[in-house]
């Protein structure tokens, strides 16, 4: 798996709502994009935005960093005075309640 997290950090609170109505429209399209498991964005009490992507394997989210979406993407991005934080997270593995047990029951061994 694959995680994009962007950290955007607009001037004021009318720029946060122009930052995410723009997202909204990236999102609507990332969402049907084969191995997206999840795009979303929200801000916080501090007027900061966030956006995150989730990909089921590098193979799809190279794919995606090729289309006219994340074109948009980055023309959102780069229309920020401040510098975003973008951080790309290759998830090897992921666990459930699995792993819970096998460490509880190593623990009585």
């Amino acid at each position: 798996m694959v995680r994009l997290n962007v950290v955007l950090k607009p001037g004021s609170f009318k720029d946060v709502d122009q930052l995410l109505d723009a997202l909204r429209f990236v999102i609507s399209g990332t969402r049907l994009e084969p191995g997206c498991l999840g795009c979303s964005a929200w801000s916080d009490p501090d007027m900061t935005v966030h956006y995150v992507e989730s990909w089921s394997s590098e193979s799809d989210m190279r794919q995606h960093v090729l289309s006219p979406l994340f074109t948009s993407l980055l023309a959102i991005v780069e229309s920020l005075r401040s510098p975003p934080h973008v951080q790309f997270d290759f998830v090897s593995a992921s666990r459930g309640l699995d792993y819970v047990a096998e460490v509880r029951k190593e623990q009585f061994e």
